[in-house]
C-alpha cells in the first residue's frame, strides 16, 4: 500500500485546522490569522449570538459572496476579485434572529425585507477566505460575526493541510460479497488529516483491462433512505449493475455529502427546492459554490489502487475534466441512464437546463 504521511509541519497546520473546524461547530469563537493579523469569527449558525451582540454601536458580519448577491449586495470594495467574502456593518441594536435571518435563504420568504446593508472593507481578506473553507468543511452557513477575542487561532493556511488528499491512505480491506458480485472486495480509506474515511468497492476479478469506475458522492437520504427527490440511489445501484456486466469495475464512495457541502446544508437546499428554486440557485444561495466536491480524493484512491486509466460512469462531463485534472486518464465516458420520477422531474430538468448535464 502506497503512503504519504503528512510532515511535521504538515500535521501541525491540520490538527490546528482540524481544531478550528471542531470549534466553529461547538459555537466557540476561532482566530483566523494571515499577514500577521488575526481576524476573529464567531459562527453564525452555531455560537451563542445574543451574548455576543452589543446593545449600541455596531456588528460587523463577514458572509460569503454567493450569499451577497444574494442580497443585491455589491462587493464594493473588492471588485477585482467577485469571490472574495463580504463585510457588512449593521447598527446596534441588532438580535440573533435577526442575523439569522440575513445568512439563512430559507428565511428569506419569511422575512423578505432586508436591509439595506453597509459594506465595509475587508478586514482581512486571506483570512476571510480561509474561513469560509473552515465553514463548508465544518458543513455550516458560511457566515460570521467579527467578535473580539478568540481562544483557537489557526492560520490562513492550515486549510490547505486540512484538505491535503495526498494524505490518504489504504486502512483496512476485506471481502464484501454484494448483491452485483459475489466476489467483492471493499477498501477502506483513511488520511491522518481530515478524520472522514472514503470507501472503494472493487466490483469483480482485476485483470488487464481498464476498469469501470463510477465516484459517487455519499447521498443519506437518496442512497439509504430511498428519497425520490434525487437520482442518486438509482444510479448507484444502475453503476454497480453495469460494473457486474463489465471485466472488473471500482465504486468509489465518497463521503462529500450534497456535493461538498454536508448533509444539513442540503436539507436546506431540499427546502429551497421546494421554495421554486432549482439545485444550482440552491447551493448559491446557501453561500456556496455549484460543487464543492475535491476531485482529488478519487484520484489519489484510485492511485493507491494503482488504476491509472479508468471508464468513467457519469453524466457529468465535469467529473471525467475533474479527474484529468488530477492525473487519471479517462478513457471512455459511460452513461448512466436513469429514469425520472414525478418527484424529481423538475429536479433533473433543471440540472440539465442549467449546467448543460446532470450534476
Amino acid at each position: 500500500m502506497k503512503a504519504a504521511p503528512l510532515d511535521g509541519a504538515e500535521k501541525a497546520a491540520a490538527r490546528r485546522a482540524a481544531r478550528a473546524i471542531d470549534a466553529l461547530r461547538r459555537g466557540w469563537p476561532i482566530g483566523v490569522s494571515a499577514g500577521g493579523q488575526q481576524l476573529n469569527l464567531l459562527p453564525v449558525e452555531t455560537g451563542s449570538l445574543e451574548a455576543a451582540l452589543p446593545a449600541s454601536g455596531s456588528v460587523s458580519l463577514l458572509i460569503s459572496a454567493s450569499r451577497a448577491a444574494t442580497l443585491k449586495l455589491l462587493n464594493q470594495f473588492a471588485a477585482a476579485d467577485p469571490n472574495l467574502p463580504i463585510q457588512i456593518r449593521l447598527a446596534a441594536p441588532v438580535t440573533a434572529a435577526e442575523i439569522i435571518a440575513i445568512v439563512d435563504p430559507v428565511l428569506d420568504m419569511q422575512y423578505p425585507m432586508k436591509g439595506p446593508f453597509r459594506s465595509e472593507t475587508l478586514t482581512n481578506p486571506k483570512a476571510a477566505i480561509a474561513a469560509m473553507e473552515l465553514a463548508r468543511h465544518g458543513a455550516l452557513l458560511p457566515a460570521f460575526l467579527i467578535v473580539d477575542e478568540a481562544e483557537d487561532i489557526v492560520e490562513a493556511e492550515d486549510v490547505a493541510a486540512y484538505a491535503d488528499s495526498t494524505a490518504l491512505t489504504i486502512s483496512a480491506h476485506a471481502r464484501l460479497p454484494v448483491a452485483a458480485n459475489a466476489e467483492a472486495h471493499i477498501y477502506g480509506f483513511r488520511s491522518d488529516a481530515d478524520a472522514t474515511d472514503h470507501i472503494a468497492l472493487v466490483i469483480g476479478k482485476r485483470d488487464a483491462s481498464t476498469p469501470v469506475v463510477r465516484l459517487h458522492s455519499e447521498c443519506l437520504t437518496g442512497d439509504v433512505l430511498g428519497s425520490l427527490k434525487c437520482d442518486c440511489g438509482p444510479q448507484l445501484h444502475a453503476a454497480l449493475e453495469q460494473m457486474g456486466e463489465a471485466s472488473w469495475g471500482i465504486l468509489l464512495y465518497l463521503r462529500q455529502e450534497g456535493r461538498g457541502i454536508g448533509l444539513i446544508n442540503k436539507l436546506r437546499a431540499y427546502a429551497l427546492q421546494d421554495q421554486g428554486f432549482d439545485t444550482v440557485d440552491a447551493n448559491q444561495r446557501l453561500g456556496f459554490a455549484i460543487d464543492a466536491r475535491d476531485f482529488s480524493i478519487a484520484a489519489r484512491m484510485l492511485d493507491l489502487l494503482n488504476v491509472p486509466k479508468v471508464r468513467l460512469l457519469t453524466n457529468n462531463p465535469e467529473k471525467v475534466e475533474g479527474l484529468e485534472a488530477c492525473g487519471v486518464t479517462v478513457e471512455e465516458r459511460l452513461p448512466v441512464k436513469i429514469a425520472a420520477n414525478p418527484h424529481n422531474e423538475f429536479y433533473l430538468d433543471t440540472k440539465r437546463d442549467r449546467t448543460g448535464h446532470q450534476l
